[in-house]
């Protein structure tokens, strides 16, 4: 038992992320069936348990159905558990071809940053200033090293610290929670805006002025500056609605 049982682990662990890369990456497609179970097993070189584990890890996140008779089919994305850790982590590191994630993440966030970000303008401590600040530092200093590096952290990490920064400095547990929640996604999208952006030092800019904005204690401008550099994200992503393009409430952490 304990010669096996080592080895079986790792093993299963290492066929629910093939499969995860097969699904995420479009290889099955939603509602497409997957190759019967002995076929699976013989492709991966698993056992028929350890199949029917990996199998069952999908069906309990939305991902996959099993349908009597006919087999296991894969769900339209509209069913999986997004918002499961695990399975945000499959998406970004698996999906990053998917438009449809990146385009409804994107209008996610357009719904959600301006708000907190006018929450942050109102709520922000002396130590949240100092997280925001430290962070845009960084994203500075390491637009100016030839590989977009600083300190043993990439650009991009310190893009994303930035606007995890922002949702702590709202001082509501949710949204702190979601932001940490989300940040594989965001990273995704942080990585393919920036690693497209041709106007790097504009982005910076809009940056800027969010940090600026929280830092005076402006809630509307605050939204506003959200707003412009979600704009600069969308634009270098490629993404065809704008922030003005979105239905969007009112800076509502005005009246907070």
């Amino acid at each position: 038992m304990s010669d096996t049982t080592p080895h079986s682990a790792p093993a299963r662990t290492d066929i629910t992320e093939r499969i995860a890369e097969a699904i995420f990456s479009g290889h099955y497609q939603p509602e497409s069936l997957l190759p019967r179970e002995v076929d699976l097993c013989e492709q991966y070189g698993v056992s028929r348990s350890t199949m029917r584990n990996t199998l069952h890890t999908f069906v309990a996140k939305g991902i996959l159905k099993r349908i009597s008779g006919k087999g296991t089919r894969v769900q339209e994305m509209s069913e999986w558990h997004l918002l499961d850790p695990r399975v945000m982590r499959w998406m970004a590191a698996h999906g990053s071809d998917n438009q449809r994630f990146e385009r409804e993440m994107y209008a996610f966030r357009v719904a959600v940053e301006p708000f907190v970000t006018s929450m942050a303008a109102q709520l922000a401590t002396a130590s949240d200033l100092v997280a925001i600040e430290a962070a845009f530092d960084g994203m500075i200093a390491a637009s100016q090293q030839a590989d977009l590096m600083w300190q043993g952290r990439s650009h991009n990490d310190y893009d994303v610290s930035f606007h995890e920064a922002i949702f702590a400095a709202s001082h509501n547990m949710i949204w702190t929670q979601l932001s940490h929640l989300l940040r594989p996604s965001i990273t995704l999208l942080v990585e393919k805006s920036n690693h497209s952006a041709d106007e790097l030092q504009d982005s910076m800019e809009r940056h800027r002025k969010v940090m600026e904005a929280i830092r005076l204690r402006q809630p509307e401008a605050a939204y506003t500056a959200a707003l412009g550099v979600l704009e600069r994200t969308g634009r270098d992503l490629g993404v065809e609605e704008q922030p003005g393009d979105l239905p969007l409430l009112p800076p509502l952490g005005a009246a907070l």
